[in-house]
């Protein structure tokens, strides 16, 4: 089936088969679907929708657009991702935190869509830091500094990393197909043993009342559990920023100030801590006063110095 017949299939709100999708994500990939065509995909998509397997085979048909990493490593490879709100820099505070428990966590990012802003981008306001790093560069950090954040390559989910700039610029951000697909099928790339999902809902996020956060969350949740990973979710407010401060670079300073034990009552170091927990729980890590270590491992520095030998490695 051609681009233009997939594309019209989903315009009518029927769901192609695996095979079209994955062929038509291998051109995402390669270049042979236009710019104009994956616009019109990812309308059809938004407007009409696919069905329940639809979801899970574009999900799975991204993710083998690439590469997909596999880990030899002495500990968990777990990890995070958040679907999005203003003053949400968790996943800076998170990484080098459960890196310092000894969790290891491949982050592959994305950058900002709608109001929200990207990890990348804040990753990107520290001086000469690059996330765009290959996949030797990428695993090596891994293994010797416990996690890294970087964006997804021409290696890794390349289908996603084409659809995510088109959504951006062409109102198709808020179509529960396309925020599963292209959250997971970077997640799944990276070969993860654990994936917890940071569903959130308010003002401040993509899903503004509660029915749809969780809409969303057991679609990410039935998606990635199909594919072989174990994910779980939780829904979290965000009805006001999580940082004090709202901008890239602010939003940097205010995740170092936690991970340095700055501010260790504010709301970010307590929802850091928590997802932190969450994770190492559903994996039984930590035993019993799991969040106390975590807790301790902010007041006795590795996991700000953990930060800092991330930062430094992608310098």
């Amino acid at each position: 089936m051609q681009p233009s017949e997939i594309i019209s299939l989903v315009k009518l709100g029927q769901t192609p088969g695996n095979s079209d999708l994955k062929k038509f994500c291998s051109g995402l990939a390669d270049g042979s679907v236009s710019d104009a065509q994956a616009a019109a995909f990812a309308m059809a998509v938004c407007l009409k929708g696919l069905d329940i397997q639809g979801r899970k085979d574009l999900t799975l048909s991204m993710r083998d657009s690439g590469e997909i990493l596999s880990w030899d490593l002495d500990g968990p490879v777990l990890d995070k991702h958040s679907t999005g709100g203003l003053g949400d820099c968790v996943s800076l505070v998170l990484a080098p935190l459960l890196a310092a428990s000894g969790i290891y966590v491949p982050m592959i990012s994305g950058r900002g869509l709608g109001h929200t802003g990207g990890t990348l981008d804040k990753m990107e306001a520290i001086p000469g830091v690059s996330v765009n790093i290959d996949v030797n560069k990428f695993k090596g950090l891994v293994s010797e500094v416990g996690c890294a954040i970087v964006s997804a390559n021409n290696d890794i989910a390349p289908a996603d990393r084409r659809l995510y700039g088109i959504r951006d610029v062409t109102s198709t951000v808020d179509s529960l197909d396309l925020i599963t697909a292209s959250i997971l099928s970077k997640k799944l790339a990276a070969g993860l043993d654990g994936l917890v999902l940071d569903v959130k809902c308010g003002s401040g996020a993509f899903m503004t009342n509660l029915e749809d956060a969780e809409m969303l969350a057991n679609s990410l949740v039935d998606t990635g559990n199909h594919a072989g990973c174990k994910t779980s979710a939780i829904i979290s407010d965000m009805s006001q920023p999580l940082a004090s401060a709202m901008g890239n670079a602010v939003e940097v300073r205010e995740a170092m100030k936690v991970l340095s034990g700055q501010t260790k009552d504010s709301k970010l170091a307590e929802v850091s801590v928590k997802l932190a927990s969450f994770l190492a729980k559903q994996h039984n890590i930590g035993g019993k006063h799991v969040e106390k270590k975590f807790e301790d491992l902010i007041q006795n520095g590795k996991a700000i110095e953990t930060f800092g030998r991330m930062i430094a490695s992608l310098g």
